[in-house]
């Protein structure tokens, strides 16, 4: 099947576009109100999109009060949803008041970073301090309507539990992240493998012995 999603019905049950890239890491992202009052909710738009500094993304749909306290702020912390903090990710979606604490509400604990004001969620195994870079509102070139903002910050401070690392590395089968696909679905990481980046003379001599790409010329 085609469609064109500026012009075209895709025609089918349910909208198809966020089960086609995936999986999506989750931004669990903690701000403070300007009254002090700690937010905390799930963005499944999320991402590292740079790495020296480090910074990440997400993008808000419509304005939440993630955006609006970091805007206020100017800071912001991204912790990992992992499987066992399933049930409290999903609770801290709820569309609640800006005068609700998600902490409260999903019984976990706000603890202090150590660069930002914003608290992190004590139980996820990762957390990155963010100072906010810039927020971007998307304008479509198509002229259609849209509400959502994207949200950029530097990562200022990285907390890793010792508990998730083996040998000096990042165990991901022991972090246990979530990570968003379609519709209601979502995934875990249980199963991790490594490709190493091939020699750039051995992958073309095996293309062209394969007969991908043309011999060099006699």
């Amino acid at each position: 099947m085609f469609y064109d999603p500026r012009t075209d019905a895709h025609g089918l049950p349910h909208n198809p576009w966020t089960a086609l890239v995936t999986p999506r890491p989750i931004g669990w992202i903690s701000s403070r109100a300007p009254d002090g009052t700690p937010n905390l909710a799930p963005y499944s738009f999320f991402n590292a999109v740079a790495g020296t500094p480090p910074m990440v993304m997400f993008s808000s749909t419509p304005r939440k009060h993630s955006l609006e306290n970091i805007e206020a702020a100017g800071e912001f912390a991204v912790n990992v949803a992992t499987f066992e903090l399933r049930e409290a990710m999903n609770l801290s979606s709820a569309t609640v008041g800006a005068d609700i604490d998600e902490f409260q509400l999903t019984g976990l604990t706000p603890a202090p970073c150590r660069n930002i004001a914003a608290p992190c969620v004590a139980e996820s195994p990762i957390s990155l301090e963010c100072i906010l870079y810039q927020t971007i509102p998307l304008v479509p070139k198509s002229g259609l309507a849209c509400a959502t903002t994207v949200v950029i910050g530097e990562v200022v401070g990285i907390h890793i539990a010792d508990s998730v690392l083996t040998e000096g590395r990042v165990d991901t089968t022991r972090v246990r992240p979530l990570a968003r696909l379609g519709y209601m679905d979502y995934s875990v990481t249980d199963r991790v493998f490594e490709m190493l980046r091939p020699d750039p003379d051995l992958a073309l001599a095996e293309a062209r012995e394969k007969g991908w790409i043309d011999a060099d010329p006699a």
